[in-house]
């Protein structure tokens, strides 16, 4: 399939405190992070599944749940997704330190998701 889904966050304004949930109700063993735009962030490396994180974001202070969709130009998709309805949330952001970048846009539902083009 082209353009699977790769990554999850689950993100609130109390960070900590979500991390803390998802640890002690999954048993999810979530490794603490703190990267620009995310303050407090736990990934989860997963033996089943998809990878994903749980956390705060300065994008998103009133919580969202997002799925990221892996593409090769995130520039490209979001030209595309605008034209079609979708707006910008987050532009493409290149995270600090690693080969990855990001996107988040809303649907013309409202629903927030993301784009992420990464190092494999």
């Amino acid at each position: 399939m082209k353009n699977p889904v790769v990554h999850f966050e689950i993100l609130g304004a109390d960070g900590d405190g979500l991390i803390d949930f998802y640890r002690d109700v999954f048993e999810w063993p979530l490794e603490h992070e703190q990267l620009p735009g995310w303050p407090h962030y736990g990934f989860l490396s997963a033996d089943r599944g998809i990878n994903g994180a749980v956390g705060a974001a300065d994008a998103a202070p009133e919580g969202a749940v997002l799925v990221y969709v892996e593409v090769d130009d995130p520039k490209a998709y979001i030209e595309r997704a605008t034209t079609m309805g979708a707006t910008v949330v987050l532009p493409v952001t290149d995270i600090p330190g690693t080969r990855v970048t990001v996107a988040w846009l809303r649907d013309p539902q409202g629903n927030l998701f993301g784009l992420v083009k990464g190092d494999e």
